[in-house]
């Protein structure tokens, strides 16, 4: 059953790779505008890569990702999900503009 424990990791990778490229095209949507909102959120993206980054090598050289390569892949994916998830809830939200309220 060893492989379809891999199968599954690989399907919830795809589902992620979709999810991202949503967040990416929502980003790009934000980008494109160039304004402070634009300069703020290209910011916030740099940021986040480095964060995450830097948590799952710390996390995975203290072996908190697990001991087997699958336990590790698992966790990583977990935590990356979690974080498009959240960025693509804020990216799609409605947008307040002050003295209106938003639609939706």
């Amino acid at each position: 059953m060893c492989g379809m424990r891999w199968l599954s990791l690989a399907a919830e990778t795809t589902l992620l790779a979709y999810d991202a490229a949503a967040v990416v095209t929502l980003r790009m949507i934000k980008l494109s505008t160039l304004d402070a909102r634009a300069i703020a959120e290209a910011w916030l993206m740099v940021e986040e890569k480095v964060e995450s980054a830097a948590f799952l090598q710390a996390r995975a050289l203290t072996g908190q990702l697990g001991k087997g390569p699958h336990e590790v892949a698992t966790a990583s994916l977990a935590h990356v999900r979690r974080k498009v998830a959240a960025n693509r809830s804020r990216l799609s939200a409605p947008r307040q503009v002050k003295g209106r309220k938003a639609r939706g």
